[in-house]
């Protein structure tokens, strides 16, 4: 009977439409239930801190610690300090790295946005065959078409290019996917009466189709930024020219060349490592993050 009373209480709260901008008592029990479930959430986003402060004998420490004791700053010495002596300016890997995060980015939301009007709204044939294509290659890790890959890029000319970082993260299957189930929610009466009134494709994508998918548009470019920015295969796979490769790569490689082979002494390094290569993921979320809660919560159109 308990039970049933508070949803009988929470039922009677969202029908009536009482949704408190801020504290009321009525939300205590949510609030109970999430903030461990939060706290739980933030443990990571916590180690990654935690670590990249602990010095060389707590890393190793037995039974390992979560939180450090003792928390210092020379494992960013030794990073900035490795990073001044590189034979290649580290300004280069950051600028690699920018270029092709942001070219990336803005091509496969372009490209993923387009593809995905024209297989929701655009009638032409084999239309369902090259959307359940696209939906089959959801299924294959990065890893399981390796070899492929690496053959076609090959036979096509890519190695040691710096195309090789942005043409291959243009094929985006999870952004098409993402996009068109979004754009299906766009009424088709829309589209008709902005084509009876003289729009044009062109127009209609710019000033119907985007800006109602803008939450779709945030939350593939953060799995977009994800994929390039913390990629370091494409530079130790297809690159040999120093200077084309990324900062990801750059900074995978600081644990091994800190002390030669040593890869113990590098852990320290790696750690500081791993929160600068961290930051930028958890700033963009942080920016974009209220378009992605739209993206699980409304479709393409607020009613």
């Amino acid at each position: 009977m308990r039970r049933r009373s508070f949803f009988r209480r929470f039922y009677s709260l969202r029908n009536s439409g009482i949704n408190p901008s801020g504290f009321h008592p009525s939300q205590i029990p949510f609030y109970l239930i999430l903030t461990p479930v939060v706290a739980f959430m933030l443990l990571p986003i916590i180690f990654i801190f935690s670590n990249a402060f602990k010095p060389l004998e707590e890393l190793f420490v037995y039974p390992p610690r979560f939180f450090v004791v003792n928390p210092t700053l020379k494992n960013f010495i030794d990073l900035f300090t490795l990073m001044s002596i590189a034979d290649v300016p580290v300004s280069r890997y950051l600028f690699n790295s920018i270029i092709v995060t942001v070219v990336s980015i803005s091509a496969s939301i372009f490209i993923s946005s387009i593809a995905a009007y024209a297989l929701s709204k655009k009638r032409f044939g084999l239309k369902k065959t090259l959307f359940a294509i696209n939906t089959v290659a959801l299924m294959f890790v990065p890893v399981a078409v390796t070899i492929p890959r690496f053959l076609i890029i090959a036979r096509v000319g890519l190695i040691d290019s710096f195309l090789v970082h942005i043409l291959p993260a243009l094929a985006l299957p999870v952004g098409v996917f993402l996009l068109k189930q979004f754009v299906d929610t766009i009424p088709d009466e829309m589209i008709e009466a902005a084509q009876i009134d003289g729009a044009s494709d062109v127009r209609i994508y710019r000033d119907i189709i985007l800006p109602m998918i803008k939450p779709a548009i945030a939350t593939m470019a953060i799995l977009t930024f994800q994929a390039t920015w913390n990629n370091a295969d494409t530079s130790a796979m297809y690159i040999n020219v120093e200077s084309l490769k990324t900062f990801a790569y750059y900074l995978s490689t600081l644990s091994t060349t800190a002390a030669g082979a040593n890869t113990v002494a590098g852990q320290g390094i790696a750690a500081a490592a791993a929160l600068i290569m961290f930051l930028p993921n958890l700033i963009i979320f942080l920016i974009l993050q209220s378009q992605v809660m739209s993206t699980m919560s409304h479709s393409g159109l607020k009613g």
